[in-house]
């Protein structure tokens, strides 16, 4: 296993342009967005760009570009209302069983899209204080209805697998919590950073450990990084898919299906398709809801059961997440003779995968 290369990540625009991964016109109007946003990408995912390529999918998720200085009215800082729902600091407690708890606020590479882009990154706290960590313990803690706690951020992997190991075991310990659940890109990002010590940290008596991957093309999922998967696979760790729909990166069904069975092949459940998030400046990475519930129809004729995420959105203000993928079912209330309604069950019209509609039960 190779050591982590975090020391040689791309931090800067001068730095980008010199990799060739960015024009030098371009270089005042990237560092106004490095000013802003944060800036990383590592040497895994250096490597799968293609700088040739003015469309790669994997330049588009990480190269910072100008359009990301183009503010949309209906955009917010914070796009699904973590704000409204945090009652200490580095908790958010928007669903009654489980709570995301938000450790560091670095990560690995900084996604363009991120809809937590405002809150991550240098210039900002890159950790919770000690004062603010033991006061979220002590709230998961008092709420006994708490069976979840999703460690996210930032990138909870960043944490050393020593101070990982310590609070994993601190959470399993809280006789309430039974499931701990992670929120990474390290596998692809920095796959050496999925060491035996990290997954030994990751597996704690008293609580079991799901493990949720972020990829959006199925080049993001490499040799090294499909042998970090499977380092946490092989140790009995369940893990499952986030990906963002993206524009121009996986939003024609090619791309994302390739992504589903990528997931599936590495053992990893497709879990979440989310539409994108209103964060500033990032418009241009945007798709209708229209295209994605197309792109989610044809997904459904065209791969196996094993390959299909959820399509979801979080309702921008702080109501969580709602499903909306298309809806393949529509009731035709049946009437008696008399135009009464009838007493039996209604009748339905259901569509297939191919756009075919069919009655249901069938007309004898």
């Amino acid at each position: 296993m190779t050591k982590s290369n975090l020391a040689r990540t791309l931090r800067e625009p001068a730095e980008l342009v010199a990799e060739g991964l960015a024009p030098a016109t371009a270089l005042p109007a990237l560092e106004r967005v490095a000013a802003r946003y944060a800036v990383a990408i590592t040497p895994a995912l250096v490597e799968l760009i293609d700088p040739s390529d003015p469309d790669d999918p994997i330049a588009r998720q990480f190269v910072p570009t100008a359009a990301e200085l183009e503010m949309q009215p209906v955009e917010n800082a914070d796009p699904i209302g973590d704000h409204p729902h945090s009652p200490v600091s580095g908790i958010v407690h928007r669903y009654p069983d489980r709570v995301l708890f938000k450790l560091v606020h670095v990560c690995a590479v900084y996604c363009r899209f991120c809809f937590r882009r405002e809150m991550v990154g240098p210039g900002k706290e890159n950790a919770l204080s000690e004062a603010a960590y033991r006061a979220a313990i002590d709230y998961i803690r008092s709420h006994h209805e708490i069976w979840e706690v999703i460690l996210t951020g930032g990138d909870p992997l960043m944490l050393s697998p020593r101070r990982m190991g310590e609070i994993m075991a601190e959470l399993a310990a809280i006789e309430h919590v039974k499931i701990i659940r992670l929120h990474t890109r390290v596998p692809v990002a920095d796959p050496a950073r999925i060491s035996d010590e990290m997954v030994s940290a990751l597996k704690v008596e008293g609580a079991t450990t799901w493990v949720a991957v972020h990829a959006n093309h199925a080049r993001e999922l490499t040799g090294p990084a499909r042998e970090a998967c499977a380092r946490l696979a092989d140790a009995g760790i369940p893990l499952v898919s986030q990906s963002v729909l993206l524009r121009g990166i996986n939003d024609n069904i090619t791309a994302l299906s390739d992504l589903m069975r990528a997931f599936v092949e590495c053992r990893i459940k497709p879990y979440y398709l989310h539409h994108g998030d209103l964060a500033p400046g990032t418009a241009h990475l945007r798709t209708t809801l229209a295209e994605g519930q197309d792109l989610m129809r044809q997904l459904r004729g065209r791969v196996s059961g094993l390959c299909q995420p959820d399509y979801v959105i979080d309702i921008p203000g702080g109501a969580g997440k709602s499903p909306v993928g298309p809806n393949y079912v529509f009731a035709e209330q049946n009437t008696a003779a008399d135009g009464r309604e009838a007493e039996t069950e209604s009748s339905y019209r259901i569509i297939d995968y191919c756009g075919d509609v069919h009655l249901y039960p069938p007309e004898t």
